[in-house]
Parts: C-alpha cells; sequence; structure tokens
C-alpha cells in the first residue's frame, strides 16, 4: 500500500510516506513522536525542517539516515528503502562530533580511510574541502584550538569528504552566537551554491529557514510531530533579512507557528 502512494512522475533524493515514530519506555508507556510525516527532497534542493524544541525534528532525520527505522511508514533515499545508515548520507550534529585527538585535516580525512582511498588521493580530497569550507591554514590544528563555527566546518567538510550526495544538518549553528551564526548561514549557501548538493537543514529559527530554504516544512510545536505546512520560498537569492518579500514571509511563517505551538 505504501508502495502505491509514491509519486513514480519525479524522482526524489529523500522521500518519507506516512513515518510514525513511537518509544517505548517501560511495558504500558509508549511515546509516539512522530506522526504520518510525509516530506520530499529533490536532487540539489535545500529544504528546511521548522519547528519548535520536542516537535521530532531529530528524530525524522536519524530515520532518513538510517540510524532507526520507523514504527510505521517508509523512507527512500535516492529511490532506495532506507534499512540501514547510507554511506551517501552526510550526518552533521548540533554538537561538535570531531575526533580531539586528530586535526583538521585527519578528521576529513577519517572517512576516506576507512573508504580505502590512498593516502595521496585522500590528502587531495581533505584538501580540497578545507579550502571549500574556508580552514586553510588550519590543517594541523586540533579541535580544542578552534572556535564553533570553525568546528562546524570541519564537520561540514568531513561530510562532503566522504562523498555524500545527501547533507544532513541538525541544527549545526544551534550553538553559535547570533554573529557567527547568521556568518555560517551565508558561508553555508557558498558551499551550496558551489556542490550543490541536496540538504535538509534543522531549525527552530524562523529567518534562518527564510534564509536558507528552497522549501520550508513546519512541523507542529508538540509531540507527535506532524506537518502543519509547507512554503516554497520564492525570494531570489542572494536574499537580506531587510528585503520586504523576506519579512513579509517570515511574519507568515511565525504568525502560523503561534498557532500551532
Amino acid at each position: 500500500m505504501e508502495e502505491a502512494n509514491r509519486d513514480i512522475k519525479e524522482a526524489y533524493k529523500i522521500e518519507c510516506i506516512n513515518v510514525s515514530k513511537s518509544y517505548n519506555y517501560g511495558e504500558k508507556t509508549e511515546v509516539k513522536v512522530l506522526d504520518k510525516v510525509n516530506i520530499k527532497a529533490k536532487e540539489n534542493e535545500f529544504v528546511v525542517v521548522l519547528g519548535p524544541g520536542q516537535s521530532g525534528k531529530t528524530t525524522l532525520f536519524r530515520l532518513i539516515a538510517g540510524f532507526e527505522r520507523p514504527t510505521a511508514g517508509e523512507v527512500y533515499v535516492n529511490d532506495k528503502k532506507v534499512a540501514s545508515p547510507n554511506p551517501k548520507i552526510g550526518f552533521v550534529f548540533q554538537k561538535y562530533m570531531l575526533f580531539p585527538w586528530k586535526t583538521v585535516i585527519g578528521n576529513i580525512e577519517m572517512g576516506p580511510k576507512l573508504m580505502g582511498i590512498s593516502k595521496k588521493k585522500r590528502r587531495e580530497i581533505a584538501n580540497y574541502y578545507i579550502k571549500l569550507v574556508g580552514l586553510e591554514g588550519f590543517e594541523n590544528y586540533y579541535p580544542n584550538q578552534l572556535s564553533g563555527g570553525m568546528k562546524q566546518r570541519v564537520g561540514i567538510a568531513r561530510s562532503y569528504a566522504n562523498n555524500a550526495d545527501i547533507l544532513l544538518l541538525d541544527e549545526p549553528f544551534g550553538q553559535l552566537d547570533a554573529q557567527t551564526r547568521m556568518f555560517m548561514e551565508k558561508e553555508i549557501m557558498r558551499m551550496w551554491n558551489q556542490e550543490k548538493k541536496t540538504v535538509c537543514f534543522v531549525t527552530n529559527n524562523v529567518d534562518e529557514a527564510v534564509f536558507l530554504a528552497d522549501r520550508i516544512i513546519c512541523l507542529e510545536g508538540k509531540l507527535p510531530g506532524r506537518v502543519n505546512k509547507i512554503y516554497n520560498v520564492d525570494i531570489p537569492r542572494p536574499r537580506e533579512f531587510t528585503d520586504i518579500p523576506f519579512i513579509k514571509l517570515r511574519e507568515e511563517i511565525k504568525n502560523n507557528m503561534e498557532l500551532i505551538l
């Protein structure tokens, strides 16, 4: 039945069909985190999943990445049903998931090394993505010598270096100060424009969503998470926070989210 509901007229990089997820705590306690969520992402599309805390955003990404299985429904990546972690998906976490004993270049080389790529080739790959994320000159620094924004750049470069064609970014700028966050939003747009990967990005920040997205998928502000509304963002890039279309869409989303929180 699920297969019959798929849109076979257009290929999608990511497709979630009636996805629900529950967790059992003890014999009688069941918590439903997601309820019949339907989302799609096209090739090279930048999709933002917007919602407050405890709306199931991270759980949704874990299902797409194959870290967990849905209780009901199906998840497809590259037109294949997700049954396990997919090496074509790069996951950038909110927390800085770097190896503290490895340098910047050592962290970025880890994926290619595990794939059996030669030392010379993986060094070329690492240097390319170090340049992409703007960390030239910091190749031999350790994570404890980097700022928060620089650590997330390493995480993004590491995902690219793994030859992922889909990036899942789970509130990657949530721990940054406002000025650094705004700078990193512009940087992620620069990287995306250059590399054109399919990106799904989680945030609870409306301004960030409008600045980044081709489409914004709004989740309701309580468990279980459900899709409340989807916005197509037709504002030309580069975008400015003070542009009239930007302000209008931001206010529309904020007003709608106030009704569902």
